[in-house]
């Protein structure tokens, strides 16, 4: 969708968002399990980014704004999540499988252990890999989570190590 000069705000947005939408999927896959709360979540980011809309830079990087926009959502919404749970009984886990299948052919044993792996980390690890595996670059990724780019090498170099280290993907 082609979003010209004159457009109205809300046009220039619904172009933008539908130019950009496999960032808001890819962030509520990324940081919810069950297909609800993924629903859930990336209605949420789509929220929050109308809401910030009126103070986007246009100078600036459309998708670099939006993936700050919607890692912080996500992250919020994981830590709201963690204390709910806290508060609730756990699911049964042959329950819990069925749901995170939901019916899509069974993942290759390297992209489930590539999710097992990103589940265990904390949510600035998980945003880091997120952005890694989506080749952004390491400013630009210092940009979204607000790092500086020397951080963020240094983060990717330990991550990478964890993977390396990491008995699942070894055998």
């Amino acid at each position: 969708m082609a979003v010209t000069a004159t457009a109205s705000p809300r046009e220039r947005f619904g172009g933008l968002l539908e130019q950009h939408r496999k960032i808001v999927f890819k962030v509520a896959n990324s940081y919810a399990r069950l297909a609800d709360d993924r629903a859930d979540l990336a209605q949420e980011i789509r929220a929050q980014l109308w809401r910030a809309f009126p103070g986007y830079d246009e100078s600036r990087s459309f998708p670099t704004w939006m993936y700050r926009i919607a890692l912080n959502v996500a992250i919020s919404h994981l830590r709201d999540a963690e204390r709910r749970d806290r508060h609730s009984l756990p699911l049964d886990e042959s329950a819990h499988e069925a749901a995170l299948v939901g019916g899509i052919d069974e993942p290759d044993e390297r992209v489930r252990a590539l999710e097992e792996f990103m589940a265990r980390l904390d949510p600035l690890n998980r945003a880091l890999l997120l952005l890694v595996l989506e080749a952004r670059s390491y400013r630009e990724i210092a940009e979204i989570l607000g790092l500086s780019e020397t951080n963020v090498a240094t983060r990717i170099s330990r991550l990478k190590q964890r993977i390396r280290n990491d008995t699942s993907f070894t055998g």
